[in-house]
């Protein structure tokens, strides 16, 4: 149940920031208002790190040029941060997803750079530090979160001084070569800085931060340290190491493995017209996700006739995503343009080649999606982690089921036993899609028991602990490798 915050403002001892509440606004046809849990994998990540803790989170509301008073949703206090429909357009579609997006992703789209969408990062990125700085206890910490707040721990650090700060990255941090495009590219690594501690997704993440800023500010860097030195002659260091997130194993086994969710699985082969292989593919229709290089090698495969329906078909959810950035758009329509030539081409009366969902779906559908599907697609071009092959292998309790996975995700370096890809490579690709189709259920088993039980192992809470157990430590001690072959992530 959520209602409104009437008592004089809390301060509290852990504080969240991201760019956007963990939490929907719902208005029902009465006019009455309420508050539902966001979908995404930031929140049911954060979700493990607040629940039975007293905490806040900041964030934006989600609806342009509305000021929302603090409020409560299910024992978290929630801080909005107000944003103007110009803000959204500059400071959100604009530096962070038309400028900083495609730099962080190996320029898979040219980024643009105007100066009018930086002066709108500056300020609410200051805007958002002010409400950290109003809620947090002295002392607290405060970990915020990904690349649209990356002035903020700078920002804090000049106002609280008490604070511990950490920031972490969900997504890649590029190359320097690639970072230095960034006109602005000084002050956003000083405002990283301004953290005690940042965690990113992979080894080679905080190695390209650390190589950024003894390349473009000079700075004196040693392992994983970076000390800045101020004007004034002072001087502090930050710790950047890889800390890589997961999910809530337990959660989402169970879950799977309820009769609700294991019958509707049954119910969603059957609608599909019961194939022998169901394949799938789940993703932000987002260009880094790989999805036109999927559909090119799918499509190859059935004018191979190496595939075809009814006995093989594929279910592809896109879920919407920043469809008011141009780049957004067109790929909509390349995507929807290809599904539509692919199943007038190729499929029978009745027996569509690519059933194409492009609306979101919640936690109990997309786990029988997961146990339904024979082969899971997961073929980004890059990505900070993809938490979808984690929630695949998750849900094959049944150890049945095979993931066919980027070398260019982060999940990559924990789940490398699956079946790796180049999807850059249209012919290796068709060939990593037949080889899991056609691998022997005993070695395929054999795969998903061992990539279950990495992420059992390493899942959402011990990845929460363990950032702010580095973040409480840093930079006062050393980094420890995790085990042999492994330097560079965190115990």
């Amino acid at each position: 149940m959520t209602t409104h915050v009437s008592a004089p403002r809390r301060h509290f001892e852990l504080v969240i920031a991201a760019n956007r509440l963990p939490v929907d606004q719902v208005t029902a046809a009465d006019g009455s208002v309420s508050w539902t849990r966001s979908p995404g994998g930031l929140v049911t990540a954060m979700d493990s790190v607040m629940r039975n803790r007293d905490g806040a989170w900041v964030g934006w509301g989600g609806e342009p040029d509305v000021d929302i008073a603090p409020l409560v949703h299910e024992s978290m206090y929630l801080r909005p941060v107000a944003l103007s429909a110009a803000e959204v357009e500059d400071y959100y579609e604009g530096f962070s997803n038309d400028t900083l997006w495609p730099i962080y992703h190996d320029v898979i789209v040219q980024p643009s750079f105007h100066r009018e969408w930086w002066r709108s990062y500056i300020a609410v990125n200051q805007r958002f530090a002010d409400a950290i700085a109003e809620v947090a206890a002295d002392g607290a910490t405060v970990w915020v979160q990904d690349y649209q707040l990356q002035l903020v721990p700078r920002m804090l650090r000049d106002q609280r001084p008490d604070l511990r700060i950490g920031w972490f990255n969900h997504i890649p941090f590029p190359a320097v070569e690639l970072f230095a495009q960034i006109p602005w590219r000084r002050s956003i690594l000083e405002g990283l800085l301004g953290a005690d501690f940042l965690g990113f997704q992979r080894v080679a993440d905080a190695q390209n931060f650390v190589r950024a800023c003894r390349r473009l500010l000079q700075v004196t860097t040693r392992g994983d340290l970076v000390t800045l030195t101020s004007r004034d002659g002072s001087s502090r260091t930050t710790r950047a190491a890889a800390i890589p997130i997961s999910i809530d194993f337990q959660a989402l086994n169970q879950l799977s493995m309820s009769p609700a969710v294991m019958d509707r699985a049954r119910e969603l082969r059957h609608q599909l017209g019961d194939p022998r292989v169901l394949m799938l593919g789940v993703d932000r229709l987002d260009y880094t996700k790989g999805i036109r290089h999927r559909l090119k090698a799918y499509e190859e495969l059935l004018q191979d006739k190496a595939i075809g329906p009814p006995d093989v078909t594929l279910v592809q959810v896109a879920t919407p995503s920043r469809e008011r950035v141009e780049a957004y758009r067109e790929l909509r329509q390349q995507v929807e343009t290809t599904v539509g030539r692919i199943n007038g081409d190729y499929s029978p009366i009745g027996s569509p080649a690519v059933h194409y969902l492009h609306h979101s779906y919640p936690q109990d559908e997309m786990a029988a999606l997961y146990l339904a599907a024979d082969v899971m697609l997961v073929t980004p071009l890059r990505d900070g982690m993809n938490l979808v092959a984690k929630e695949y292998v998750t849900c094959r309790h049944d150890l049945g089921g095979a993931l066919v996975l980027s070398e260019f995700t982060g999940a990559y370096h924990e789940l490398s036993q699956a079946f790796i890809c180049n999807p850059h490579d249209i012919e290796g690709l068709k060939e990593t899609i037949l080889k899991a189709i056609n691998t022997p259920a005993h070695e395929k088993a054999r795969i998903m028991r061992s990539m279950r039980r990495r992420i059992a192992d390493h899942d959402v809470h011990r990845w929460a602990s363990r950032f702010l157990e580095a973040l409480a430590s840093a930079p006062d001690h050393p980094q420890r490798a995790e085990r042999p072959g492994r330097r560079g992530v965190l115990r």
